[in-house]
This record gives structure tokens, C-alpha cells and sequence, in this order.
């Protein structure tokens, strides 16, 4: 079968190797079928991915495949279903997984970043990452579940956000899902802002995010005034990966308040810890998500109150991945989730 290889930054070549052998009691052998491109594995492809430094890397943690064989042990799905899988490989031994926060393991491996991930034809996962997908739900949409998780997570680690108003900063995959799933938790408004590009705010008011802003055309505290008035915002959600989008937040949310950080650093942003501790701010991390995330994520997808097709705007078959990745750097802030097809509908 074939395999995409990122032989070092820059350099995607293919190779064949063998199809995966007898499967352990509790594996699933899945045909790929989808595999989203994600901001973190462009920083990848640079070089400049923050936990990536060895190479060569197999790619792929958003994915969607077709059930093949199942082993002996396993419960959950059967061959012919749709399914995906989280990409995180636990110890479950250290502190943070007995407590349930494997997410956080202490010896996490990542598939796609330091593991092997899915950019080949066929796919070996265990049955406690496996996630079953409705019929109801494509192939496509299904590689959408694991951004999706990360938005289910980051907004529960926010807390009750009923009657608040909330700023997601980052216009990109995850931060229109984070901001979608805000809407979809109660938040009393929520403001999705930018620092340059248009069409993705074109596309999230086309998944129902209403209150947008570009900073290149309005300041962040010109912004959140006219969204929200005297009330401020209480929480902040970052989701960009960059130092003007933490210095706002933390700027601009109610004292008291709280901020998130989820996006992918390519250098540590300098944060105003004098400012932090006079207004007793909450700054957390988010760290990907859990089991029940995913679950979460495809039941909103299912029941269409994540709207997801207006995110993917360019697709690209399995031997054109350099192709894409490509493309993705010619295009910037004019595109957003490509999808690689692996193997047709």
C-alpha cells in the first residue's frame, strides 16, 4: 500500500510498504478514506512545529475511514461502518491518566506529529480511540470530527459559558468551530475575530457565527465595544497562535475573567503577568480532547448544529499531498480546511 512520507521540512515523497499484518484482539484495520490538513501539520511541513524535531514524519491525525476487519475483542464497530479515531497513544500508568485526563498524559505520543499517522491507505487503531460514525454523516465530515473535539474541549474548559459573551480569536478550522460550539453551549454572544482575512469570515457567517471582526480594519477594543456594548466580555479564546491575539485577550476580558489558550505557538508570546495578576484573570491551556469530546463532536455534526460544509473549500487526491500543502501556502488566509482524498466517496 501506498504511504506519504514528510522526509524532512519541505519534502513529501511516497513509498510502498506492507499491508498490516495479523490485527491484535482489540485493533481495527481502516481503509483511509479522508485526512484533513490542519494549521499544526503546516508548521510541521516548516519545520517550526514546537513539539515536532525529529524526521521523517507520517502525517495525518484528522481522518475518516471505512471498517475492514476488526479483532477478536472488539465491540464497537464492524466492518462496512464509518469510523475515525483520536490520535493520542496514553501510558495509562502516569498521574493525569489515572485521574482521566489521559489527554494530558505525561508520556503522550501523537499520532501524525511524533507517532506514525494515518497518511496511507490502510490504518491500524485500538478499539479505546475508535469513534463510530452515523451513516448520516460523509466521509468528509467525519475527518472534521477531530477539529471539532478540540472546540467541544476548549469551550468546556471555559466553563458555563450561558449568558456570556465570548471572544474567539483565530478565524481559521478551529477557531470557527470553537466559536460554533460556544453558540451551541449558550454563550450570550460570541466574536470571532481575525487579523486579516475576509473570506474566512465569509465563511463563518455562513456557519451561523454572526459577530465578526478583521483587526486590520478595526482595533479589538473598537470591535468588542460594538459587539457587546458596556458589558465587555467575560471569556477569550485563543486560536490563532500569536501575540496579538493573547495580548488582546488578556487586554480586553472582563476582570475576574477567563482566557483559554489553544493555538500552536511557532515562538512563545510574552505575556503581561503584573496585568494577569492585578485583575485576576483565569489563563488556561487546553490540550486537545478526550474520549466524550469526540463522542460530543459527532453528535452535534449528526444532528447539523455544527455546520461544516462551508469549511472545506479545496480538495486534493493522495498523490497530489506536496500538491496541497502547496497550495495551502500559495493560498493563505483564502482557503481553509483541505481535505485529501485517500479513497474516493
Amino acid at each position: 500500500m501506498k504511504q506519504a512520507v514528510l522526509e524532512t521540512p519541505g519534502k513529501i515523497s511516497f513509498r510502498d510498504i506492507p499491508m498490516p499484518g495479523e490485527l491484535k484482539p482489540a485493533e481495527i484495520l481502516l481503509r483511509i478514506k479522508k485526512i484533513g490538513v490542519c494549521g499544526s501539520d503546516i508548521h510541521v511541513f516548516h519545520g517550526k512545529h514546537p513539539f515536532v524535531t525529529k524526521y521523517p514524519v507520517i502525517q495525518g491525525h484528522e481522518y475518516s475511514g471505512e471498517v475492514v476487519a476488526v479483532g477478536d475483542a472488539v465491540t464497537v464497530v464492524k466492518p462496512g461502518m464509518k469510523a475515525t479515531a483520536r490520535p493520542q497513544v496514553v501510558c495509562g500508568q502516569c498521574p493525569p491518566c489515572l485521574r482521566g485526563q489521559y489527554n494530558v498524559c505525561q508520556n503522550l505520543t501523537v499520532q501524525g506529529f511524533v507517532a506514525n499517522g494515518s497518511a496511507q491507505e490502510y490504518f491500524v487503531v485500538t478499539e479505546d480511540r475508535i469513534v463510530a460514525v452515523p451513516d448520516n454523516v460523509t466521509y468528509e465530515q467525519a475527518a472534521l470530527i477531530e477539529p471539532a473535539a478540540v472546540g467541544a474541549h476548549s469551550t468546556i474548559r471555559a466553563g458555563d459559558l450561558s449568558g456570556k459573551n465570548v471572544v474567539v480569536a483565530g478565524a481559521g478550522t478551529i477557531g470557527n468551530l470553537i466559536a460554533q460550539f460556544a453558540i451551541i453551549r449558550g454563550a450570550k454572544k460570541v466574536l470571532l475575530t481575525t487579523a486579516k482575512s475576509d473570506f474566512r469570515l465569509d465563511i463563518a457567517q455562513q456557519c451561523g457565527i454572526k459577530e465578526i471582526a478583521n483587526l486590520s480594519k478595526e482595533s479589538f477594543p473598537d470591535a468588542v465595544k460594538r459587539v457587546f456594548g458596556d458589558e465587555g466580555f467575560q471569556v477569550g479564546i485563543e486560536a490563532a497562535g500569536a501575540q496579538g491575539a493573547v495580548t488582546d485577550l488578556i487586554a480586553g476580558v472582563e476582570n475576574g475573567g477567563t482566557v483559554i489558550i489553544v493555538g500552536v505557538f511557532e515562538e512563545n508570546p510574552v505575556v503581561n503577568m503584573g496585568f494577569l495578576g492585578e485583575h485576576e484573570l483565569n489563563v488556561l491551556g487546553s490540550m486537545m480532547y478526550k474520549q466524550d469530546d469526540y463522542e460530543e463532536a459527532v453528535k452535534f455534526i449528526a444532528e447539523e448544529k455544527l455546520i461544516t460544509a462551508p469549511l472545506i473549500t479545496s480538495r486534493f487526491p493522495f498523490s497530489q499531498y506536496l500538491e496541497a500543502y502547496h497550495f495551502i501556502e500559495a493560498q493563505g488566509d483564502k482557503s481553509l480546511k483541505v481535505m485529501i482524498d485517500v479513497a474516493g466517496n
